[in-house]
């Protein structure tokens, strides 16, 4: 079946748009985030496509920020969920039907080994929240309060959550943060965080993490997790290197020290494999998932964690909203789909053929790196010429891209990152125009009054 093409008429926002976008800014919360750069309101949407309220269509490589996984609106996905509202909408922590299927489905996606250690725990009713599931249990467990994390990682924007998180201005607002998180250097080898170039680096970021930590005057006390995103997505689409991962489960192992695995964007199929880790060759001790676990944009969220780990006392964490059955209903029905449509195979070909469309601005001036895995990609951006920041070089990209009916969003230190993530059921076609689209914003955008 021909999937439709982009198209946009006149000038963004059209006036319908402009007048919700209007109304947005005289209610809602000053926090809002992607209007103000994506200048529209949707009024639909279907597999890869959204049409705006003025009859525009876009291609969709934002995703719900990942959540999307088999696209907008699957029609099987929808009418599980549909199903399951008129049985049950809402069970808290009771034992159910649509539960017990979720909970088998997703467990059925762990590899063998791992599968068998694990027990779940529901949060509510996002992956902030179940950041915060993950380092209470792990505090809980070893009876330790320090927390490891990386430069440039995201982890949520609640209390705790942002604690963890490597953007300062986002917590300069808030004071009081949670104590205790200790930040080191993630591996980043385009950017060097200790200014080191590959061939230099005799010992990765790991080797630092590694001597803090055993040395009995490193400064930070044995800590009760490691949190770690195997591939950053806010900091700017950055797949750790396999040795660095490998020596950090290693280190976490030898100190009995719980390597929490935040899967949030990486999970459910996002890198070409259920989850990111089983690239690396690791097992971590918790796995934290959200986003795409429903397939279809309702909210649910989970911590799998390895049983010895299982201390809590009933009640020592909860939340009114995990027991969704519609996401439930909705989640078990997108593990069948993925197996019976081999979307993980899909995720692995149209990454390969959008990292080779790609690869066509990698010697471009003002393209700093082009990198990703599976469906998960990021083109990261310098200053084109010297009347042109950076920033502002990919806010132009991101417009021009939009101008042309291709929704992306921008990440990475001072959103110089134009990030890719389409639906994980995009077809050839549509990965070849929307990397059109965005190569020619990139050259546009690149010259002097572009």
């Amino acid at each position: 079946m021909t999937e439709p093409q982009p198209r946009v008429a006149g000038e963004l926002p059209g006036p319908r748009s402009a007048e919700f976008l209007a109304h947005q800014r005289r209610w809602e919360s000053n926090a809002r985030v992607y209007p103000r750069h994506l200048p529209i309101a949707l009024a639909e949407g279907a597999g890869s496509h959204v049409r705006d309220v003025d009859g525009n269509v876009f291609i969709d490589f934002l995703s719900g920020a990942g959540v999307l996984a088999l696209g907008h609106n699957h029609p099987e996905v929808v009418r599980a969920a549909a199903g399951q509202m008129r049985a049950l909408t809402h069970g808290l922590d009771f034992p159910t039907p649509a539960k017990h299927a979720f909970l088998e489905a997703q467990l059925s996606m762990l590899p063998g080994g791992l599968r068998d250690r694990m027990k779940v725990h529901f949060c509510g009713p996002g992956g902030a929240n179940a950041v915060d599931a993950a380092l209470k249990l792990c505090k809980t467990a070893t009876g330790r309060g320090d927390v490891i994390a990386f430069q440039g990682g995201f982890h949520g924007a609640s209390h705790a959550a942002m604690a963890l998180t490597g953007l300062v201005a986002q917590k300069q607002p808030v004071p009081n943060g949670v104590p205790g998180v200790h930040f080191f250097p993630y591996s980043h080898c385009t950017d060097c965080p200790v200014g080191l170039t590959p061939d230099a680096c005799d010992v990765n970021c790991a080797g630092l993490l590694e001597r803090a930590l055993r040395d009995p005057n490193g400064g930070v006390p044995r800590p009760a997790a490691v949190v770690l995103e195997l591939v950053q997505g806010e900091g700017g689409v950055i797949p750790a290197r396999p040795e660095f991962v490998r020596r950090v489960r290693r280190l976490t192992r030898d100190l009995g020290v719980p390597l929490v695995a935040d899967e949030v964007q990486t999970g459910c199929g996002r890198t070409g494999t259920w989850f990111a880790f089983e690239q690396y060759g690791i097992e971590p001790d918790v796995i934290v998932a959200s986003k795409a676990l429903s397939g279809v944009g309702l909210p649910v969220a989970v911590i799998f964690y390895d049983r010895r780990l299982d201390v809590w006392a009933p009640g020592a964490h909860t939340g009114t909203f995990r027991g969704n059955q519609a996401a439930f209903a909705a989640g078990a029905e997108t593990v069948r789909i993925m197996r019976r449509d081999d979307v993980l195979g899909n995720v692995r070909r149209r990454g390969e053929q959008l990292g080779g469309l790609l690869s066509a601005l990698r010697d471009r001036p003002g393209v700093r790196d082009v990198r990703g895995r599976g469906l998960m990609w990021g083109v990261e951006l310098a200053s084109p010429h010297p009347d042109l920041t950076a920033t502002g070089y990919a806010r132009a990209v991101q417009a021009h891209a939009l101008r042309h009916g291709l929704i992306v969003e921008l990440g990475g230190r001072d959103d110089t990152v134009v990030r890719l993530m389409p639906p994980l059921t995009v077809s050839a076609e549509v990965v070849a125009t929307a990397a059109g689209i965005l190569v020619a914003a990139v050259e546009e955008c690149g010259h002097p009054g572009g």
